[in-house]
Order: C-alpha cells, then sequence, then structure tokens
C-alpha cells in the first residue's frame, strides 16, 4: 500500500481484511513494541501452526505493514514503519469520552509505553504538550522540530551537548495516542529521545509488555523538563 497516496476503496477494504483477522493482529500488536521477531514465536503468539502463520505473514508482507530482516538463515518480522505503527494504534481508538479508557487497560501501559520505538501515553502526551506550550517543540510543514531551548535545558539536566543537538537535525511527527487521544511525539526526533531517555536510566522497559517504567530521578528530570504527570 503506498505511503505516500491516499488509499482507494479496494486498497482501504485490503487493510481492513488485513486487521481483521484475529491471528494477523496479534502479530502486529506484539510488534508494536519495534521489535523484530521470528516466525516461530509469531506463530505461538497468533496461535496458529507454522504453515498458517507463514501465510498470514506472507499476505502482511505483501499488504505493506511487515518488512522482514534476513540473518544467514534466520528471518525476523518487524512493523514495516512507524506510520504503520501510528495506524495500529489510531485503528485502536475507542469512540467513548476521554475518561472512559479502554476497558481492562493496564495502568502501567496507560501511563508510560513504546508505540513502535518511541514515547506514548499520559508520560508521552505530557512531554509532548509540555514542549509544544513552551516552544521547545515546534511544529512545521515536515513535522516536529526540536528547537535550540529544549537542547539548553537538556545539556543543564545532563546531557551531553553533541548527542542533544542531532536532535536539532531529526524530524518528528504528531502521533495520535492510544489511550490518551492526544498527541505525542513519533517518527526518528521520538525514537531518538526515547532511546536517550532508556539509556540515561529515566525509563526502564517492563519485561512482559510495552510498558516503560519511569525511574524516580527520570521523574525528577522530567519534572525540570517541565514533563509532570499527575
Amino acid at each position: 500500500m503506498s505511503r505516500v497516496e491516499l488509499p482507494n476503496r479496494y486498497q482501504l477494504a485490503e487493510f481492513g481484511a488485513l486487521l481483521a483477522e484475529p491471528a494477523r493482529a496479534a502479530m502486529l500488536l506484539v510488534l508494536l513494541d519495534g521489535s523484530a521477531r521470528p516466525a516461530g514465536e509469531l506463530a505461538r503468539v497468533a496461535g496458529v501452526g507454522a504453515a498458517t502463520a507463514s501465510a498470514h505473514l506472507k499476505r502482511l508482507l505483501d499488504g505493506g505493514l511487515l518488512a522482514v530482516q534476513e540473518q544467514g538463515r534466520h528471518r525476523y518480522y518487524r512493523l514495516a514503519d512507524d506510520e504503520v505503527a501510528a495506524w495500529l494504534e489510531a485503528m485502536a481508538l475507542p469512540r467513548a469520552p476521554k475518561a472512559q479508557r479502554p476497558a481492562g487497560s493496564d495502568p502501567a501501559l496507560c501511563r508510560a509505553r513504546t508505540c513502535y520505538r518511541h514515547l506514548a501515553g499520559e508520560l508521552g502526551v505530557a512531554m509532548c504538550a509540555a514542549w509544544l506550550e513552551r516552544g521547545w517543540l515546534q511544529s512545521t510543514g515536515d513535522g516536529l522540530r526540536l528547537r535550540a531551548p529544549a537542547v539548553e535545558a537538556l545539556v543543564e539536566v545532563g546531557w551531553q551537548a553533541q548527542a542533544a543537538e542531532r536532535l536539532l537535525r531529526l524530524r518528528g511527527r504528531g502521533c495520535i495516542d492510544w489511550t490518551e487521544r492526544r498527541l505525542h511525539v513519533g517518527g526518528p526526533l521520538g525514537v531518538a529521545l526515547t532511546d536517550a531517555m532508556l539509556d540515561a536510566g529515566w525509563l526502564r522497559r517492563a519485561s512482559r509488555s510495552r510498558a516503560l517504567l519511569p525511574s524516580a530521578d527520570g521523574l525528577r528530570r522530567f519534572a525540570q523538563l517541565g514533563v509532570r504527570l499527575d
């Protein structure tokens, strides 16, 4: 499916058909953390046999939703890009009022999680909103850009100047959050910010879900940057 042109009715119907099969949906959802996984693992997640999984994976590859990496004799499947991740999260948006979260939602997952490889949930939305309000993030014709005052603030809380300045060259995108229904920072900028926060110990990955767990020091650093959770 083309990422450039709006889909026609046949392409849109095909996209819906790809998501309508529970086994394929399970495979796509488990890859939302940005990981690359072998077919056998995806078959177990989907609860299907190897031959059935292979057929599903071929459909997802042909539909442009997955990409495959080959390492020797092994093949690893991942989401094609962060636009696919954004589509999947948007498709999961409930139509209920904001105060009503999806039934059974994990509080830790709602608080902070990965959407593909960038920070989502309450914390991701709070960061995007606070930095837009401060003028640290700027919405431009080609997406979201970090501005110099943000780099200065990141250096003040301990980031290396060279690493922080590299962020100025990256483009981000506004990604509608699945649980919050507001924007968080996606795209290369969102990925770079999240990777740096993980490396700094502000966040750590949960062992059995996409949840990201903020450390006490991380919450203090976020607060210094204007980002606070209720």
